[in-house]
C-alpha cells in the first residue's frame, strides 16, 4: 500500500505490516499481535520513517493503523491486535482514532479487540488532552497501552497521568533481567505498581530462556521477542513455546 502525498508533494513510502505475537505465558496462547510497518522491501520502521516528512508524520502514521487492520482482518487475527500511535496525534481524534474505529469497522475487524499502543518517540506535549482521548477510547471498550515503557518518554510519570490498560516493559529492561539484581528490582517494583493499579505488564524484546525464567519468578504473565516469535510479514507466524513458559 502506497502512503498518501508527504509535505513535499511527493508519494509517501511503500508499505506492508509484520506481525510479532504477544503471548500468554499462563495458557500458552497467543493473547494479542502487534502490527509493525515494514518497507516492503523489508526495511524496518525506522527506514521506513526516514521517508516521511516531518509534517506527514502523522497522516503517515494513520496510514499504517488503517494498513494493519485490514490485513489482520485479511488473516482472520481472531485475537487482540495492537496498532501503534504516536501520542500527539491523538490531538485529532475524529481525523486519527475515528479513523481507525472506521476502518476496523469496514473491514468486519471487531474494535474491542483493537489495542492502541501509545510510543515513546515523542514527549507528550499536552498530558490533558491526551488523557481526555484515552478516557474516551476507554469508554469505547478500546484498550490502550503504553510501548516500551522505561525508555524515552515513556516513564512513571506517564502511567500516573493516563491509567493506561497495560504497558509494554521496555526491552532494556528485560535484557540480561535473569543476571542482573539492578534490572530485576525495577520490573519488581514497576510491577508492584502496576497490579495496585490494575495494569497488564507485557514484557517486550524477550530473547533467552533465563530472562524467560526470570519473568515468569517475578510473576510476568504476557510476553513478547524472538524467543517466542520473529515478526513475519502479512502472516502470522508460528509460536515457539519453550518449556519454562508453562
Amino acid at each position: 500500500m502506497t502512503a498518501p502525498l508527504d509535505a513535499e508533494g511527493g508519494p509517501g513510502p511503500d508499505i506492508t505490516v509484520a506481525f510479532q505475537p504477544v503471548v500468554d505465558l499462563d495458557r500458552s496462547l497467543v493473547y494479542a499481535y502487534e502490527a509493525l510497518v515494514r518497507g516492503r522491501s523489508g526495511s524496518g520502521a525506522a527506514e521506513v520513517l526516514e521517508q516521511v516528512a516531518p509534517a506527514g508524520r502523522y497522516a503517515f502514521d494513520q496510514v499504517c493503523r488503517v494498513t494493519a487492520i485490514a490485513l489482520a482482518a485479511r488473516l482472520s487475527v481472531a485475537t487482540g491486535l495492537s496498532v501503534n500511535f504516536l501520542p500527539n496525534a491523538l490531538y485529532e481524534a475524529e481525523t486519527c482514532l475515528q479513523t481507525t474505529v472506521r476502518a476496523a469497522r469496514h473491514y468486519a475487524f471487531p474494535t474491542d479487540r483493537l489495542i492502541f499502543e501509545l510510543t515513546e518517540g515523542e514527549r507528550v506535549a499536552d498530558v490533558g488532552r491526551v488523557r481526555e482521548v484515552v478516557r474516551e477510547c476507554q469508554r469505547q471498550g478500546l484498550r490502550v497501552a503504553i510501548d516500551d515503557f522505561g525508555a524515552g518518554y515513556a516513564g512513571l510519570n506517564l502511567l500516573a497521568d493516563l491509567t493506561p490498560d497495560a504497558v509494554k516493559l521496555d526491552m532494556g529492561l528485560v535484557r540480561g533481567l535473569d543476571g542482573c539484581r539492578r534490572r530485576r528490582a525495577i520490573v519488581h517494583g514497576v510491577l508492584t505498581t502496576c497490579r495496585d493499579l490494575g495494569v497488564e505488564v507485557v514484557a517486550e524484546g524477550v530473547e533467552t530462556t533465563g530472562e524467560l525464567s526470570a519473568l515468569r519468578d517475578l510473576g510476568v504473565r504476557y510476553a513478547q521477542g524472538y524467543l517466542f516469535a520473529r515478526p513475519a510479514i502479512e502472516r502470522l507466524p508460528v509460536v515457539q513455546w519453550p518449556d519454562r513458559a508453562g
